[in-house]
């Protein structure tokens, strides 16, 4: 009897030992298995197929990726709503090199690079050193970018440059994990090679928040710029570095997509920067600024894609729908995360 009555009192203190961060991270990630498992309990079908699952990395691999630059600044303190408009400018730049110039795919990647580069550099400049609401600036960067995507081209086009469509239609066998089709042909699960770029540069900026300095760095001057400046961080230098980082991961991202679609489109990748704000906040990074995880993130985008499949599959095919799901999920997210938040500071102020 004594045991079970101590079992809530050590639960309770494994709570305060937690960081908000790894709190709100492991919620995300609850929520996300619980959501994938009911999917398989109550709709079956091709939920149950691992295919399925590698299906939504599939389709949001390049989501995955902005979403990663949008925590970064968030972390930090700041926003970035110009990575949608990047995306399409990549798309659609590297598009018409590779068609209509019949350029070379190597050159396309550091096109893509190179404009995420860009406009990393400017806004981070305008934001970090002449202090300008990020918002305002990202603002013109997204409107700057979708405008020289149209004057790039104005209609879409699909892309046959072979060389692209080669590497477009790369897939990389997930060992193990195939399943039978209806024929009883058994078919080997796989991934696109843009998902293994999202999986590594995943991974890297997990290290980097995790056991670096700049991490650190990123931590403290989106928790407290004044106190950050005190402990000797350069605040202007990190923010700069941040919106740079968001920049070159929104033109990878953008050549992601683009290896994904296929195509060069002025309408391509419009509103993926609100659904890499909100997978940022599902993934449990604060709009706040200095709380946030990379694998959270990851886990936001796998949420929201699951729920988009879930939608589908309930035969709600309309795209209001979707977006309606959305709402509530991002709703329930950020009161999960008013609720963890305040109840931790409760339970703090009375140890």
């Amino acid at each position: 009897m004594a045991a079970k009555k101590a079992s809530p009192n050590k639960f309770i203190e494994k709570i305060k030992g937690l960081s908000d961060t790894n709190l709100l991270l492991s919620i995300t990630i609850v929520i996300f298995f619980l959501m994938y498992i009911g999917a398989i309990v109550f709709q079956g079908g091709g939920f149950l197929k691992p295919q399925a699952f590698f299906n939504i990395l599939n389709a949001n691999a390049a989501l995955i990726i902005l979403s990663c630059g949008l925590s970064l600044v968030m972390i930090n303190g700041s926003i970035d709503i110009s990575v949608g408009g990047v995306t399409a400018l990549v798309s659609m730049s590297c598009a018409v090199y590779l068609d209509k110039h019949n350029g070379n795919i190597w050159m396309s990647m550091l096109l893509a690079l190179g404009i995420g580069i860009a406009f990393g550099l400017f806004q981070g400049f305008l934001i970090a050193y002449l202090e300008i609401q990020p918002f305002i600036v990202t603002l013109a960067g997204m409107f700057l970018a979708r405008g020289l995507t149209t004057i790039v081209n104005t209609s879409p086009f699909n892309v046959e440059n072979e060389a692209f469509q080669k590497l477009k239609d790369t897939r990389v066998i997930v060992p193990g994990m195939g399943s039978l089709n209806r024929r009883g042909v058994y078919i080997n699960a796989y991934v696109e090679i843009g998902v293994i770029v999202a999986i590594i540069l995943v991974l890297i900026l997990f290290v980097v928040l995790k056991w670096t300095k700049l991490g650190r760095s990123f931590y403290a001057v989106g928790g407290n710029s004044q106190s950050a400046m005190m402990l000797g961080i350069n605040v202007k230098r990190t923010k700069f570095i941040a919106h740079l980082i968001c920049g070159i991961l929104a033109g990878i991202g953008g050549f992601v997509y683009f290896l994904h679609v296929g195509s060069g489109s002025p309408s391509h990748a419009m509103g993926a920067e609100m659904d890499a704000i909100a997978s940022s906040i599902i993934g449990g990074t604060m709009l706040t600024g200095g709380v946030g995880n990379i694998i959270g993130t990851l886990f936001g985008v796998l949420s929201l894609g699951t729920i988009q499949n879930i939608v589908s599959s309930a035969g709600l095919d309309q795209a209001w729908w979707t977006g309606i799901t959305r709402a509530v999920m991002l709703c329930l997210f950020l009161l999960i995360q008013s609720i963890v938040i305040a109840r931790k500071a409760k339970m703090k102020a009375k140890v």
